[in-house]
């Protein structure tokens, strides 16, 4: 702990009388000043769930590390188990982007790399066409184009897994990538992967949502940011959002809106994810906002 910038203590584990004080009594001993603190109790599964920001003052040079270890290995002997522990330090994450040929979530993130607002660093941006690949390089940002046609899902997943293997990402974004991914593949990432899609599903799946929804004469547009699992579309939820629409509005403005919406979501959602606000909990999120 370098006692400068803030660092984050997350915690959850079974719960228990007291867990408060335990948590925030090792800090004291540790010289942590808190800054914020959430916590939240699942009483289905009774389990608890914390998030201290922190920071440490006049530490001398050369104990950060060992300092971080001793507070995570108290604390581990203090909660009761299976307790999960860590401390994290906002920014510090790499991820890439998977796209096909939509640029709109693609480039509201760029935008926000560009000016230090996501919260993490974009690697590399991948995708299955070409398309995306002079938007990207105006952010100076290395873009690999991974073709699928004429491969095989497995075939297309290994090309794309050398692709980002050197990059030692923490998370991949999918911003409107149109590939399903297998379980192998979603396994080497597990957690670690976070998906954008209109809000329709599951009532209009397959092609031309946005014509099925004029059709049923919907009455809001929405977008949903989830982490990926093996079941298509159904992983824990980070964010959702919706706009008003009515009667007046076409297929191409339902579009419109449902563009404007699924990139504010994914932002917020990443912002969520990057900051350590988000923690699972079976096929749910608690997200400290």
């Amino acid at each position: 702990m370098d006692g400068q910038s803030p660092q984050v203590l997350l915690v959850d584990c079974p719960d228990r009388r007291g867990l408060i004080h335990a948590i925030t009594g090792v800090l004291m001993r540790h010289a942590a000043n808190i800054l914020t603190n959430d916590e939240f109790v699942d009483r289905e599964e009774r389990r608890f769930f914390m998030r201290s920001e922190f920071v440490v003052m006049d530490r001398p040079e050369g104990e950060t590390e060992a300092r971080s270890d001793a507070l995570v290995e108290e604390l581990r002997g203090l909660l009761p188990g299976p307790a999960n522990v860590r401390l994290a330090r906002a920014g510090h994450h790499r991820i890439a982007v998977l796209a096909t040929t939509e640029h709109h979530c693609l480039g509201e993130l760029l935008v926000r790399h560009a000016h230090a607002e996501l919260g993490a660093s974009i690697e590399a941006v991948v995708s299955n066409h070409a398309t995306l690949g002079p938007l990207t390089g105006q952010f100076g940002i290395p873009f690999h184009h991974v073709p699928h046609q004429g491969l095989t899902r497995e075939a297309h997943e290994a090309a794309l897994q050398q692709v980002l293997a050197p990059y030692e990402l923490d998370y991949l974004v999918l911003a409107k990538y149109m590939r399903i991914l297998s379980p192998a593949f979603i396994g080497r990432y597990t957690d670690r992967i976070i998906n954008i899609h209109h809000s329709f599903l599951p009532a209009f799946v397959g092609a031309n949502p946005y014509r099925q929804a004029f059709e049923r004469g919907v009455k809001i547009i929405g977008a949903t940011a989830h982490f990926v699992t093996d079941a298509l579309d159904e992983g824990p939820i980070i964010a959702q959002s919706i706009v008003p629409i009515d009667h007046s509005y076409r297929p191409e403005e339902m579009a419109r809106a449902g563009r404007d919406v699924e990139k504010i979501v994914l932002a917020k959602a990443l912002k969520l994810v990057f900051e350590d606000r988000v923690f699972l909990s079976g096929n749910r999120t608690i997200v400290f906002d």
